[in-house]
């Protein structure tokens, strides 16, 4: 027995709660900056340590805020799509292995001919 997939409304109301949880933020969050990490933890070591001087300077500097944006949404996408693909190949293998399984059991009239000879 297979477990049937989600329907189109519960994949509906799924999307619908993904979509205001990204959008209340935004609407009744007033007058804030939705900062990095990075810039918060700037802040913190200016404030605890004025004479920190960083190790190292980075490799590649964007040109600006949205090429640093576009960056990490690329990099997002690329792990999404790295974690579908294997939630995509072991669910294929796991049907896979109950289809082998199911048409190598003998069943129905003629397993019971083959059992009884």
């Amino acid at each position: 027995m297979q477990p049937k997939p989600f329907g189109w409304g519960v994949s509906l109301l799924l999307l619908g709660v993904v979509i205001v949880l990204a959008i209340v933020p935004l609407l009744f969050v007033r007058d804030s900056e939705f900062g990095g990490a990075d810039a918060a933890a700037e802040e913190a070591i200016a404030e605890v340590a004025p004479d920190y001087e960083p190790w190292f300077t980075p490799l590649f500097e964007p040109p600006g805020g949205e090429t640093e944006s576009l960056l990490f949404a690329v990099q997002a996408a690329i792990g999404a799509g790295l974690i579908g693909y294997f939630f995509g190949l072991k669910h294929g293998q796991r049907q896979a292995r109950g289809s082998t399984s199911a048409e190598s059991a003998p069943t129905g009239q003629a397993a019971g001919e083959r059992i009884g000879r």
